[in-house]
């Protein structure tokens, strides 16, 4: 009787090992799935869409591309308005402010969450790009323009049953600007026209009498650091930077543009005529140098 009680304890502990090994594997597959981003989860068996239930009602309804329709009360819809103005070659820079929104291109493709997502863009009636921030470029020949707001699952925000839009027509002696108030169809509209593009503008410039911003350039360092900058409507302002590298000094909405020369103070000068916000970059190595909040 006792020489079968040794025999009997390996074979449970031969028994109970694989068990284990399935447990533990288990909690490692739990831990990695809950490791990952929130908005990807979702049930197995369901798209993203039927997921986020809890973020809008998934409509049966279509927008032209084929998009589902993601209903929500319109005092919790995001907005959209956008402006757009001629660049030098052609083309347009269009700003878009939205409301109750942020762009989220890091989860793209996730779950549907309330107030986040990307816009998709339709050039004359045909979706053309995406935009994953305030501002985009399109190029000549454009006549009309549609942004859309979407959804991380791709679904389109609607409220009563419409998409969240706006509309804007692009004309080349106009500036354009289109509003959506989320319970109404979009209508665009046409306002005063823009100033003609300036031409680019070199490190000649006069000296001015208003305000002046020096700014150093160093590979990817921006000295003083990006920040926004208020300006009063009407102020003259001078930006002046110093690059390391040969560059492309440019502002955003009132397309002006300056030569940059390695190690030589480049200057652009330009009276602040426009109310809203201006970014100011270097074209080759694309970074921010700065924010014009104009009043």
């Amino acid at each position: 009787m006792t020489s079968s009680t040794p025999a009997a304890v390996p074979s449970a502990r031969r028994r109970t090992a694989p068990l284990a090994a399935v447990a533990v594997a288990a909690v490692l597959l739990l831990a990695a799935g809950c490791g990952g981003r929130a908005t990807t989860h979702h049930k197995p068996g369901t798209g993203h869409e039927q997921d986020a239930g809890s973020h809008g009602t998934v409509l049966a309804a279509r927008d032209a591309s084929g998009h589902r329709l993601r209903e929500l009360p319109a005092a919790d819809a995001p907005s959209v308005r956008a402006e757009a103005r001629p660049d030098s070659e052609g083309g347009w820079n269009v700003h878009l402010t939205v409301e109750r929104f942020r762009f989220t291109p890091e989860s793209t493709g996730g779950a549907a969450l309330t107030g986040r997502g990307h816009a998709r863009l339709l050039v004359d009636g045909r979706e053309s790009a995406r935009a994953y921030g305030p501002w985009v470029h399109l190029p000549s020949g454009a006549r009309t323009l549609t942004v859309r707001l979407h959804a991380d699952d791709n679904t389109v925000w609607a409220v009563a049953g419409k998409p969240v839009q706006t509309t804007l027509a692009l004309t080349p002696v106009a500036s354009s600007s289109a509003s959506l108030t989320p319970t109404a169809a979009p209508t665009p509209s046409s306002t005063a026209p823009s100033t003609p593009p300036s031409t680019p503008s070199s490190t000649s410039d006069p000296a001015p009498t208003g305000r002046t911003l020096d700014i150093r350039v160093s590979g990817s360092t921006v000295t003083p650091a990006p920040s926004r900058v208020e300006v009063k409507k009407g102020e003259r302002v001078t930006l002046r930077v110093t690059s390391d590298r040969a560059d492309t000094l440019h502002v955003h909405g009132y397309d002006r543009e300056a030569t940059l020369t390695p190690g030589t103070p480049g200057s652009l000068t330009l009276t602040a005529d426009r109310t809203g916000l201006f970014e100011v970059e270097t074209h080759e190595s694309g970074l921010v140098l700065t924010q014009l909040v104009i009043r």
